[in-house]
Formats: C-alpha cells, structure tokens, sequence
C-alpha cells in the first residue's frame, strides 16, 4: 500500500533569519489517526541491504551510515516512510512534498512501479550525505538508475544552504539551491520556476533540456520553465495548492498584494522582515486565519473555499533548524509537532541526542495515552468540539510553552561551551528529555483543564431549576 502525502513545506535560507539558521520544514499529511514516532538511528559501519516493503524497490547501502533522527510510521507493514531528520554531519533532509507531472511529460517518461518512492528517501538517502548538495546527488543518482514511482519534492539543508529538489517524472528532476536572503512554501505542486543551466545554484537531470526539445514541450532560446513545462495547472491547483502558497506568503510577506488562485506566484520570495524559526511554525499551522477562507472560524464567509495548510489529516510537522556557531549535537534541533500543527507544540529535540524519550517512540492502533503522538491527539479532537471558545487557551499554552523551551534551549547552548564530544552526546540527551518533558507536561495541564471545561458543553443540557 503506497501512501501518497499531501504536505506543505518551507524552506528558508540563512540571511533571512535573525540568527542566520537555515530552516527546513514540513507538514505530513495524510491519515488523520496514524501514529508517528521520533527515534535516532546510531551509526553503522557494515554495508548493507535495502528493501522496501511498499513496493519492490531494493538496493544495496554503503558502510558506514551516520547517526540521525527520523519520524517513522508507527509500523512498518507498508513500508518506513521516515520522512524528516538530522545527520550527525549537520545535514537535514525532509522527504517529501507530493507533486503531480502532468500528462505530456509522463507519457515520455512515466514513473516506474518499483521505482524509489517517498517510503524510502530519507532511509536510503540521509545518513549516507555530508552536505545539502551531496543529499541532492546521492537522491538523484539513486533516480537516474532505479526510477521514481511518483513525482515529489524533496528539501535538504546544512549549516550553509538550503535546497529545493524535485523529481517529476520516472528519471527527471531540477534542484534549486534557495537564495540566502529569501524563502519558498510549497503546497503539492512542482514549484521551481526558470531553470538556470550556467549556475551552480540549479542541478538537474543531464538530459533535461534534450528530453524536452526532443518531445517537443520547450522551445530552445525561450525560458526553461520547469513548473510549466512538467508541472501542472488545473482548477484542483486553485482550490487545493495555490492558495496555501499564497497563505504561506502573505504571513512572511504581507506588502506583496497577490491572487489565492494565481498560477504565477514566486517559487522564490522575500520576507518584509528577518525570521525566527516560530515563523515557520506559523506557516505550517496556518489555517487561514484572519481571512475569510478560516475553516475553524463561523464568521468566516467561504470557510472551506480552499485547502489550508493545517489539516486534521497532518500525521505529525517537523522544522529541522540548522544553528551557526554552535557543537553540531547542539547546534542543530529537530523541532517535532505530534499531529495537528496548528493545534500540537513544535518540540526541540537536539540531534545530537542519543535516544528519544519513551512517549516518543510508542503509538499504535488503537489509540493509547503512553503515546505523545495520542496525548496531542486527545488534546486537539477536544479543541476541535469548540474550537473558537479554546482558541484564546491553545494560543496561550503554545506561546508559554515554546517561552520556556527557548529557555531550555539556551542553558544547554551555554552548558555546551567547554564540553567534549562525549559530554555533548550526554548535554544533547538530557536536555532533550528535559525538554520533551517540559511540553508533555504543560498540555497534559491543558488538555485536563479542556476536559473539565468541555463537560458542561454537552448537546445534552438544559436549564436546571437551581432548587431541584
């Protein structure tokens, strides 16, 4: 069983964040009860064997995989799908964001049905890479010998770059490196726009302009488009994509006036101001608020118009936060949301970290509250029930809460300063737990304090006479 996501990433790059992060994040949805866990691989030195079980793809890995962090599946019946994570050489990987080629590309290079898919990426790709670039080598090597079976958007970043790939049809793809000083959302649709062949912030397939001259579907001496020439657009682009990109762009960029429906917005914006990484969970927990498409707002005038970033269906959110200046172990944080991004705590788990706390790694079917995945649950089915008279209260606990784990973050940066690598490995554990810890108990207050205060909400009650 293939499970295709349809997500929502961002990708910002260094100069655009006040403290010069390179920032990468994603929402994963597609089921909206499928536990996810948070686990760190430890590195292995002996060469190994791949294969799926979401399909027939299979081939052999190198020695010597790194260290890393990765959200799988709560089983792995239907394959890993790890989706998001770290390596200990300070490279991130996010994989992937859903995307659709359209007919005239597909019929001349469709997908190949054992190809590598989503399933497999970051398992086969991450803990073999030293940098962003090298991730989009060794991803587009794999594609270029084995096929993909889908088309899909792939981000990597390292303490330098972030980079954008993606893979249309069964053998093609572009990567773009994205501009230090700027930023792109991108909601299931192949977003890069002109493709520059004379810069090396571009990579691609070697036959890319080839292919498409051959078939007729780009005209030599006229832009390469990527997005027009393999993506598509469609009236379902209009209601389901294109407006999550203008929602992401109007939160960062709000003097550029632009259309929901517009099949030009930029794949590559600016910021009116420099960003914090909580302005990417803003973006990724974006529901259209303030707007007359909110679906969680009554007064809202077309509330289901358009497809919001911040869906029931998101499995989990991850922001992977590349740090300058900083012990890797400490420097890079896997920030994880369990579930819902809008209604669950993006948590900082330091990648360096030697293990994940317990709650972590547990959830399955049924559903089971020695899980964190179904702690954040519970908490966000009983906002949903009443959701504006809990919006003020959710607001609150995400905002005290991510105070407190800045200020978490900050004592294991200072404690971090005169360690040694064993010391960092032990700082990185610790504060980690201490920081899981801190969130877990702030919404296990919550969620008790939205039980109580729901039982007097029941369809059920009535205006009792006080003296009976």
């Amino acid at each position: 069983m293939l499970t295709r996501s349809s997500c929502t990433s961002i990708l910002i790059g260094k100069n655009a964040t006040f403290d010069h992060s390179v920032i990468i994040g994603r929402n994963e949805d597609s089921k909206a009860a499928w536990p996810k866990h948070i686990v760190k691989h430890a590195p292995v030195v002996d060469a190994q064997q791949f294969a799926s079980k979401a399909n027939k793809f299979a081939m052999p890995l190198p020695k010597n995989a790194l260290a890393y962090t990765a959200t799988p599946e709560w089983t792995d019946k239907f394959g890993l799908f790890e989706e998001a994570g770290i390596n200990s050489a300070g490279v991130a990987m996010s994989a992937t964001e859903s995307a659709y080629a359209n007919m005239r590309v597909l019929a001349y290079d469709p997908f190949i049905e054992d190809g590598i898919t989503e399933e497999a990426m970051v398992t086969v790709v991450l803990p073999y890479v030293k940098s962003a670039r090298e991730g989009v080598q060794r991803l587009a090597d794999i594609v270029e010998k084995y096929g993909t079976g889908e088309a899909n958007g792939i981000l990597f970043a390292d303490h330098d770059e972030a980079w954008y790939m993606e893979i249309a049809t069964g053998h093609r793809y572009v990567a773009q490196r994205i501009p230090d000083d700027s930023y792109a959302v991108v909601a299931n649709q192949l977003a890069i726009q002109v493709v520059d062949f004379d810069s090396d912030d571009f990579m691609y397939s070697a036959d890319l302009k080839d292919f498409a001259e051959s078939h007729q579907l780009w005209t030599p001496g006229t832009d390469f488009n990527f997005r027009q020439i393999f993506g598509t657009d469609s009236s379902f682009d209009r209601t389901y994509n294109t407006a999550r990109v203008w929602d992401g762009q109007r939160r960062l960029t709000p003097s550029v006036k632009q259309d929901p429906e517009s099949s030009d917005l930029p794949f590559i914006q600016k910021a009116d101001r420099l960003l914090h990484v909580d302005d990417a969970f803003s973006v990724l927990g974006s529901h259209f608020q303030e707007t007359e498409f909110d679906p969680a707002d009554p007064r809202a005038k077309f509330p289901h118009h358009y497809r919001p970033i911040s869906v029931a269906k998101t499995q989990e959110a991850h922001v992977l936060q590349m740090r300058q200046n900083l012990p890797q172990p400490i420097a890079d944080i896997h920030w994880q949301a369990m579930g819902v991004a809008a209604e669950s705590q993006f948590i900082p788990f330091f990648a360096g970290t030697t293990d994940t706390p317990e709650s972590f790694k547990q959830g399955e079917l049924p559903a089971d509250l020695n899980s964190a995945y179904w702690q954040f649950k519970l908490a966000s089915v009983l906002v949903d029930a009443h959701f504006m008279r809990f919006a003020k209260d959710l607001d609150a606990v995400q905002t005290s809460t991510h105070q407190k784990l800045l200020a978490s973050i900050a004592q294991a940066d200072a404690a971090s300063a005169s360690l040694d690598e064993h010391g960092l490995a032990g700082l990185a554990t610790t504060a980690t737990a201490a920081n899981a810890a801190i969130a877990l108990n702030a919404w296990h207050e919550f969620t008790m304090k939205l039980l109580m205060d729901s039982t007097d909400l029941s369809p059920l009650n009535f205006m009792h006479d006080a003296n009976l």
